[in-house]
Order: structure tokens, then C-alpha cells, then sequence
């Protein structure tokens, strides 16, 4: 008995459609020229997390439901006395996806996470780093499904950052625009 190899559907359309979409606008000679998704980073710090340690427990757990992965926590680098927080203490949740799971994340972060949001008048393109790296920041972690509006006891936000393999903005603009990103105002080129 044979099994069908589960590939997610952002997976199926970046061999399908987007690669020859970038191939004809860049004029790559081959496929490995065209660049692709490499991980998906989603970080959320937590204010109050010195005072209260559950919090932090609360922000784990939630990035965990919204991702499929588990998240960890990060720890605080140095000591600041103004704000009571020493080194090595939880101070956020942060986890990484790659592979299936990043598509499935990108996949329901398009189509239904950002269409919750309130005024929604498309993703600000002004986010680019300058190494083909794209971070947007959500501002309530109730736009996701997974989120369960009766038990959360405080509205925080989150930056989610897409890594790409591409040499600049604009080839990781049209990567993510071709893969379904909704750009506030779809320009031509990113300078």
C-alpha cells in the first residue's frame, strides 16, 4: 500500500506558478537562480513578563496554537536595573518554521488571518530590510483562528519576519506578492 506524500498547497503553487512568474521577470537562465522562502520567524515579546511569569506561559502557549510548532521562550541578554530585569529571565516566545509547516503558516496567515483585520487596506511593502527579508507586525494575536477570543485575558501584538534566498528587495517583493502577500498599493519596483 502506497501513501501520497502530503505537500501543502502555497508549496505546490510556488513550483507551479511562481517560480516560471520570476523566471520570466528576472530572466533567470534556471530554476535554483529563482528564490524562494526559507523560514518564517515569528517573534512576540511580553510586557510584564519580569512581574508575572505565567505570561510568558500564555504567550508560549498561544504562538504554539497559532504556528503547530512549539514555541520557546527568549531569554533577556543583560541586566537593566530601570526596568527590574536580570539576565537569563523569560522575557518573550519566539519559534521558527520551515518546510510544510512555514507553507501552512504563510497559507492561513494570507487567507484568513490578515482578512480579520479590522480596516484591512493591505500589507505596508515599506517593511523590506534590504536583504530581501520582509516583517510585518500584527498588533492583536486575535486575528488567528487558533485563538480562542474568551480566553485571552490581554490583546498583544507580534512580528512575524519572512526570510527569503533573494539578493534584494525587489526580487523578494515580487516572490511574496506572486505567492499571494496582499501589498497595500501593488507598485512596480521597491526602492
Amino acid at each position: 500500500m502506497s501513501t501520497v506524500a502530503y505537500k501543502p498547497r502555497l508549496a505546490t503553487k510556488y513550483k507551479a506558478e511562481v517560480v516560471p512568474a520570476l523566471m520570466k521577470k528576472f530572466g533567470y537562465s534556471s530554476v535554483m537562480e529563482a528564490p524562494k522562502l526559507e523560514k518564517i520567524c515569528v517573534n512576540r515579546g511580553v510586557n510584564g513578563a519580569v512581574t508575572d511569569k505565567k505570561l510568558v506561559d500564555i504567550a508560549i502557549d498561544e504562538l504554539t496554537n497559532i504556528t503547530g510548532q512549539k514555541a520557546i521562550a527568549t531569554m533577556s541578554k543583560k541586566d537593566i536595573s530601570n526596568f527590574k530585569l536580570r539576565k537569563h529571565i523569560p522575557i518573550g516566545a519566539r519559534v521558527t518554521l520551515r518546510g510544510a509547516k512555514m507553507y501552512e503558516f504563510l497559507d492561513r496567515f494570507i487567507a484568513v488571518a490578515l482578512p480579520r483585520v479590522r480596516d484591512f487596506k493591505g500589507v505596508n511593502e515599506k517593511s523590506f530590510d534590504g536583504r530581501g527579508n520582509f516583517t510585518v507586525g500584527i498588533t492583536e494575536q486575535i486575528i488567528f483562528p487558533e485563538i480562542n477570543i474568551d480566553k485571552v485575558n490581554r490583546i498583544t501584538g507580534m512580528d512575524i519576519t519572512f526570510v527569503t534566498s533573494a539578493g534584494n528587495d525587489n526580487e523578494a517583493y515580487e516572490l511574496l506578492k506572486e505567492l499571494g502577500m496582499p501589498f497595500s498599493n501593488a507598485k512596480k519596483t521597491i526602492n
